[in-house]
């Protein structure tokens, strides 16, 4: 058990660890308070060692560990990495590359949707992790060894799991699968918090473009103001009373306090001024500056086409040993289910041959669902008339 906590010791044992292949990553963090997550501790391994880092540690400086992060020469692997790389990317700027996240890749290998790396640790290093520290406070110091080991056992483990996963998606010629998922999570576009799309992550019922459009400056507004004050934005606004007072587009103070969901006083701040501002934008907007795809009416037969669409997704998925939310998600299907060239990763590359063309051979009615020994089937027709069924079973 090792706990790096001086710039020295970190700069010598990332030295040592650049002189491996890759290296297994983790971080604890907290963001219960903040906007931004608040790094507290950093995990590390090679073949050799692994370690923790104090990320709280006085006067540590953590340029050394991003030396490691930016260096082509190693991987850098992580279980679910993108929280993890979202605090790298701002702390540094930086995103680690190359990359390889063994959730993806167990996506790909057919354990599921985002499969966890307790799951993973059971099934393939047959062992059963401790989770006694999982929600103990990373901010308070000193660190217990409880702590210590539970953390390094998130690196240790993942070792093997990397060599696993890497040697089935080589041996299954799936590699390339998992470095066009990659290619997603090392884009800084993924890690950019942009205050105008931040109404994009609600799920609201703000249907008419005037309701959509208040709506729009409302979550900037208030992503900007969590941004600026670092706390989280429930802690500004909570999503049920943004979305209420976006369909009711209170015009003054009186209207915007009646709201029942609105906290009681606020409407007499700043930031009710400031909501009431938003507003005002919003209702000034041109409708057709809005995104298309929210003044897309949807087919008549546009939910029966998604609902068989879901059908054949499961087949394939279960077919090829994939997790289906890895080939395609709801919003792919109502996509394709209204629009044969819709711009989707389902549409694309292997997910295309994979799904995505017979997705569009069902819609065009060339290709039909049926059962057969219990399992789903595919009918698909043919030309010829001596062959004009032929079926793949599930």
């Amino acid at each position: 058990m090792s706990l790096i906590t001086s710039t020295d010791e970190l700069a010598s044992v990332c030295r040592r660890l650049a002189a491996h292949p890759f290296v297994t990553v983790d971080t604890e963090f907290l963001r219960e308070t903040t906007f931004w997550p608040k790094v507290c501790v950093i995990q590390l391994a090679s073949d050799d060692e692994s370690v923790a880092v104090d990320a709280l540690a006085e006067d540590l400086d953590l340029t050394p560990f991003f030396d490691l992060m930016a260096d082509p020469a190693v991987t850098k692997v992580f279980h679910a990495a993108r929280q993890d790389i979202e605090i790298i990317w701002h702390l540094a700027k930086l995103i680690p590359a190359p990359l390889f996240d063994t959730q993806v890749a167990a996506m790909v290998c057919g354990f599921g949707d985002q499969v966890s790396y307790s799951e993973l640790v059971q099934s393939v290093c047959k062992v059963t992790l401790d989770k006694s520290s999982r929600f103990t406070d990373w901010a308070r110091r000193p660190l217990s060894d409880a702590q210590i080991v539970y953390a390094i056992a998130d690196v240790t483990y993942l070792r093997d799991i990397y060599r696993y996963l890497h040697t089935r998606l080589e041996r299954s010629g799936r590699l390339h699968w998992l470095m066009d998922e990659m290619s997603t999570l090392t884009s800084p576009s993924t890690y950019e918090q942009h205050p105008e799309n931040a109404w994009e992550r609600l799920k609201h019922r703000a249907r008419k473009p005037r309701d959509l459009a208040a709506l729009m400056e409302l979550a900037a507004w208030r992503e900007h103001e969590a941004q600026t004050r670092d706390v989280p934005r429930s802690r500004v606004l909570k999503d049920d009373a943004l979305i209420d007072i976006a369909i009711a587009a209170p015009r003054d103070a009186e209207a915007l306090g009646n709201l029942r969901s609105f906290p009681r006083g606020m409407e007499r701040s700043r930031a009710g001024v400031e909501i009431l501002a938003a507003i005002e934008r919003g209702l000034a907007r041109d409708p057709k500056s809005l995104p298309r795809h929210t003044r897309e009416q949807r087919s008549a037969g546009g939910g029966a086409t998604v609902e068989l669409l879901k059908v054949l997704l499961r087949q394939v998925a279960e077919r090829h040993g994939v997790a289906a939310k890895m080939i395609a998600t709801v919003d792919d299907l109502e996509a394709i289910a209204v629009n044969d060239k819709a711009d989707v990763a389902a549409l694309t590359g292997w997910r295309r041959e994979l799904f995505g063309q017979k997705a569009l051979e069902l819609k065009r009615g060339r290709l039909a669902l049926t059962v057969e020994n219990g399992k789903v089937a595919t009918l698909e027709w043919r030309e010829a008339p001596s062959e004009a069924l032929s079926q793949e079973v599930a």
